[in-house]
Order: C-alpha cells, then sequence, then structure tokens
C-alpha cells in the first residue's frame, strides 16, 4: 500500500458565482436546483459559502446521491427577475498523493471491480459513441497501464479539440463535437470520459471552477466560469484537466462529481408562465493567498 503524502495548503480563493435570469413578463412561480457549494475532501476545504435568492424564498439543503451539496427553492410570489449569488470561500491542497496500488489491466478486469465501479463505466446519453468513435478508442486508449492508457486519452482530446466557447450547448452529443473538432470544456470532458470507459478504465465528469490565471497576484480579482474535468480511477482516483492538457491541481476547485453534466448541472429549474427569459451568468474569483 502506499500511503498518502501530507497535504499541503496551497492557495486560498474567494468564489462569487452570479446568475440572473430576466423575464419579459410576470412569471407566477419557479422551482429551481443551485449545484454551486464547493465540497470538503483531500483536495481542499470549503471554509465558507453562502446562496442568497431574490426575490426570497423557501429553501433546503441536501446531499444528491452522487455526494453533491444541492440549495433547492421554490418562489411562489409573482416575479420578472430571479437573482441567485453564491459565495464560496476555498481553500486548495496539493500533494495528497496515492492511497492505493495502481490496478493493472487485470485488475480492472476483476469482476469486483467491475461491479463496484459500475456506474463509472456505462456509458450515458452525452458519452454514447458512435461507430466511428467505438473505433477511434481502440487506437487511442493504449499504454502499458490503465493511467498511462487514461493520461494519453486525454492528452489525445486536448490535441484534436478546439476549445470554442458557445459553439455547443449542454445538449450537445459528442459525435457531433468530434465532426466539428470544437467545444467546451463539458464537451472536451465528455469525450474523454467516453474513451476511458470504452477502454474499462472507470471515469467520472467532475464540475466545479478553474482559477485562470496561474500568475494571479493575491488579491487580485479575475472574470471565471465554471469548469468541468474528469478522474479516473486505477487503483485510486486521479484528476486531469484535458481542457488544458494538465493534473488538476490547486487551482481547480471541485463542485461535485457525475457520470456526466446532467448529473451536477449548477442550476436547473422551471418557471410557471408564458413568459421568455434571458439569462446573465458571470463568475469572479479572487486569490486571496
Amino acid at each position: 500500500m502506499i500511503n498518502k503524502t501530507e497535504s499541503v495548503l496551497a492557495r486560498r480563493y474567494r468564489i462569487r458565482h452570479e446568475t440572473s435570469f430576466s423575464y419579459d413578463a410576470e412569471v407566477s412561480a419557479s422551482y429551481n436546483e443551485v449545484r454551486m457549494t464547493p465540497v470538503s475532501n483531500d483536495h481542499q476545504i470549503a471554509a465558507d459559502n453562502r446562496i442568497v435568492v431574490r426575490p426570497a424564498s423557501t429553501s433546503y439543503r441536501y446531499r444528491d446521491y452522487w455526494g453533491t451539496i444541492v440549495h433547492a427553492f421554490d418562489t411562489s410570489a409573482p416575479h420578472r427577475e430571479l437573482r441567485v449569488v453564491a459565495s464560496s470561500l476555498v481553500d486548495t491542497r496539493t500533494g495528497s498523493g496515492r492511497s492505493g496500488e495502481p490496478a493493472g489491466w487485470d485488475g480492472l478486469k476483476d469482476p469486483k471491480i467491475r461491479d463496484g465501479y459500475a456506474e463509472w463505466l456505462i456509458q450515458t446519453s452525452r458519452t454514447e459513441p458512435d461507430a466511428e468513435l467505438r473505433e477511434l478508442a481502440a487506437e487511442v486508449v493504449r499504454g502499458a497501464t490503465p493511467g498511462e492508457a487514461a493520461r494519453a486519452a486525454s492528452e489525445f482530446v486536448h490535441d484534436k479539440i478546439d476549445y470554442v466557447p458557445g459553439v455547443t450547448g449542454v445538449h450537445s452529443r459528442i459525435g457531433d463535437v468530434w465532426s466539428e473538432r470544437k467545444g467546451v470544456c463539458q464537451d472536451i470532458a465528455h469525450l474523454t470520459i467516453m474513451l476511458l470507459r470504452l477502454a474499462g478504465i472507470p471515469a467520472r465528469y467532475v464540475s466545479g471552477y478553474l482559477h485562470p490565471k496561474a500568475d494571479a497576484e493575491v488579491g487580485e480579482t479575475v472574470t471565471g466560469q465554471s469548469h468541468a474535468w474528469v478522474e479516473w480511477w486505477d487503483g485510486d482516483w486521479t484528476a486531469f484537466d484535458p481542457t488544458n492538457a494538465i493534473p488538476a491541481g490547486e487551482r481547480h476547485v471541485i463542485v461535485g462529481h457525475g457520470r456526466e453534466y446532467g448529473d451536477v448541472t449548477p442550476f436547473k429549474g422551471l418557471y410557471s408562465g408564458s413568459a421568455g427569459s434571458t439569462l446573465e451568468v458571470t463568475v469572479q474569483i479572487a486569490r486571496l493567498f
């Protein structure tokens, strides 16, 4: 057994994530779920989190099936605007190391492993490959060990898919992303996860934030956004950001894990009424030390 090395406190971040819906007519009610609360784990400590909703709403918090903290609320008063501000203070850590020996290909084929990690091996509607992608996976996912193969697949997707905001939507299929060779971080994560699962490597989607400026000054506030990356299991979970082709580190803040985007959508809801809506989202991140 490989013992974990002692974690080292690396960065402290203040994150402000604001979501606003403006309606072109009055709506009578809305029902919503927000997944914007960073978790505490070996990688990070969530020191504080507050979610403010306007207009005032009835709300409650719970952990969903995947372990993500959910802030659920409904607004029954008529309104023309809905505003949600999630504010967090998070300390990230580095140097946690592995907690287990690397699993070889034979280990990943063990029925007990496949059963225990079944939910991370099954494709979803967003990761289901077509015939071309199945053939591609056989060529791309290769390596002496599962970890090496996973790293190679992640870097392959990074090299082949251009990061272009706005070219896809949350319901895009990976076949379309591959055909266009363009997408956003969610698409790049989905494509990577698809390749890993086809190879028999358990893989999960990670939702959170990435501080976009590695050399940011202490106290500097920068514009960020929600981000997505992947984790694969080969005896322990390894986090990698295929959009940027880097291991997930102290600049990454985890909100939750899931099979794909639909399990950890930052904001989902519905409203009563026929009004159209306009969405605005801003994320600001400040490094405090």
